[in-house]
């Protein structure tokens, strides 16, 4: 296994083995009428971490404590963060400052347009320390390696101790997963989905060592892979969508001045903002969703974003919803007869399988994991990434989707965008940072390993076992956007030939020898000698025009 560390060396980072810290809350909107009272201990809480029952609030004593949040700009521009993205962080920070409010708990809340906002959460850490002269820092791990190496960096330059604490929103801690890795020669999700469902009892029959999957088999992947026909997807329920509150209105309108440059619109913002929005959103999905959820989890539809999707990762990855309760509605699902085992093995794969197992590859890989290019990728992304105005129909449906409502589900992610950018040798740095700006649930630690591992195959095999590449003929089979599409999946040369299938076997022919030696890549690489050199020409200089941007 590559770059692994052993268990014991993650406890520093990740805040495992710190002394426990005692933590406490209270609560003001702003800093304006504060009572300046020095706190015995400020627990940090990031845009990511809305959650009264996280682990920093543990021992929490509101005599005694105070919490800490602060809206900064960087947050929206270390990436070019979309409106949709930084507008939903936004509010459902201010309706968690209201609810700790509610629960008693002093609040030092520092708002994107106050006057004297310093413009980073380190400096606005430093800045409040000053002011506030708290004896220790308490927060829970954060989701992005950047965050925390700038708090701890804050937390050595004042000299207070920083008690960082397991973050309890997932199955499995960043130690076991290092130690399911360690002396693996392959790091599949499979085999680590398997653990975890003997270890927490999901989809098992039976108990100890004659446990069993729920019917028999563990991954039903072969039985979720259909499209719509040519009929279409009919009626599909609608997603749980929630009105603006006063708070959103106002953050919506910030944002449009903020940000008035930044990609995207939030004339359809609709995602949810607090508890009770997140569980009403994953009882929606549940109710309405569930049931036809993975027989067309990988079809695509034009003009329908929706379809059969869960639409709760923003809700998870803020911690509005908890992975257990998610998994628990599933199966009870099942267990009621109300969706097949299919469609609920295949959902809870990707909450107790991919979600758990992308935050093990992230924090047992950082920070080198970040600047990983296997292919030797240095092609700049096309600007109309961040526009969507392209002729090609399948990454133009995608594309408007993303930018008007800060979502794509997963095909349209691995097997449209991220394909694309693949084949045409986009630098992964900038897929990685296209996809952390543009979506709502992008948080580093799950979109990073997503991008570069599994989307762009730049850690040369560590999370999957092939690149993901295919020609148009797969976006083809599923879904009709090829029918209106000035370019046919057929052809790989010519004027008329898709992009996609020109860069696929371009894309071959400039790393044969790399793809050659890989087995589940043989047979693809194979075919190339069916292509004489005069047509491997016409492949290469096709794709030489459609990364000089004539092709678009």
């Amino acid at each position: 296994m590559r770059h692994l560390r052993p268990a014991d060396d993650l406890a520093p980072q990740m805040g495992e083995e710190l002394v426990r810290g005692e933590v406490l809350q209270r609560g003001l909107p702003t800093r304006q009428g504060l009572t300046m009272k020095t706190p015995r201990s400020l627990v940090l809480v990031l845009g990511d971490q809305l959650d009264l029952d996280a682990a920093a609030f543990d021992g929490f004593d509101p005599a005694l404590d105070a919490v800490w949040m602060a809206e900064v700009a960087q947050e929206s521009t270390h990436v070019w963060s979309s409106k949709q993205r930084t507008a939903l962080f936004l509010s459902a920070m201010r309706h968690f400052a209201a609810q700790l409010r509610q629960a008693g708990r002093v609040l030092h809340y520092t708002r994107l347009d106050e006057a004297d906002n310093a413009g980073s959460l380190g400096a606005q850490l430093k800045t409040d320390i000053l002011r506030l002269k708290p004896t220790q820092l308490i927060m829970t791990a954060p989701g992005d390696w950047r965050v925390l190496q700038d708090i701890k960096a804050v937390a050595a330059a004042m000299q207070l101790p920083l008690d960082v604490r397991e973050d309890r929103h997932f199955f499995t801690t960043v130690r076991e997963f290092a130690a399911h890795a360690k002396g693996r020669k392959s790091l599949r999700m499979e085999y680590f989905y398997r653990e975890q469902r003997k270890r927490h009892g999901v989809l098992m029959e039976g108990g100890g060592a004659i446990a069993q999957p729920t019917g028999g088999q563990w991954n039903y992947d072969s039985d979720n892979r259909e499209s719509f026909g040519a009929d279409g997807p009919g009626f599909v329920p609608a997603r749980a969508s929630f009105e603006a509150d006063e708070i959103t209105r106002e953050v919506i309108a910030l944002v449009n001045t903020q940000f008035a440059d930044h990609p995207g619109q939030l004339d359809s913002f609709a995602w949810p903002v607090t508890r009770e929005q997140a569980l009403a959103s994953l009882q929606s999905f549940i109710d309405d969703r569930l049931p036809l959820f993975g027989r067309y989890q990988d079809a695509i539809w034009p003009g329908d974003p929706w379809l059969y999707h869960s639409h709760i990762s923003c809700a998870l990855n803020l911690k509005l919803l908890n992975p257990r309760e998610v998994v628990a509605a599933a199966e009870l699902a099942l267990r009621e007869g109300r969706a097949p085992l299919a469609s609920v093995e295949g959902f809870i794969r990707q909450i107790l399988g991919w979600r758990e197992y992308v935050r093990g590859i992230y924090w047992t890989q950082m920070p080198d994991y970040a600047g990983r290019n296997t292919l030797g990728a240095h092609h700049d992304l096309p600007a109309w990434y961040w526009s969507g105005e392209t002729n090609f129909a399948c990454l133009r449906d995608a594309l408007a989707q993303t930018l008007t409502h800060g979502y794509a589900n997963h095909i349209q992610r691995l097997m449209v965008t991220g394909l694309y950018a693949l084949m045409l040798g986009v630098e992964p740095k900038q897929v990685h940072e296209w996809y952390l700006a543009v979506y709502v649930d992008a948080v580093e630690w799950v979109e990073l390993p997503n991008t570069l591992g599994m989307s762009q195959y730049a850690d040369g095999g560590l999370m999957g076992s092939k690149p993901y590449v295919a020609t148009g003929k797969y976006i083809q089979r599923m879904s009709p956007h090829c029918k209106g599409c000035r370019y046919d999946p057929a052809l790989k040369t010519g004027e008329r030939a898709c992009p996609f299938t020109t860069l696929y076997w371009d894309l071959l022919m400039r790393h044969e020898t790399l793809l050659a030696a890989n087995p589940r890549m043989a047979l693809q690489v194979k075919n190339l000698a069916r292509i004489t050199e005069a047509e491997r020409q016409a492949v290469k200089d096709r794709a030489g025009e459609i990364r000089s941007g004539k092709v678009a």
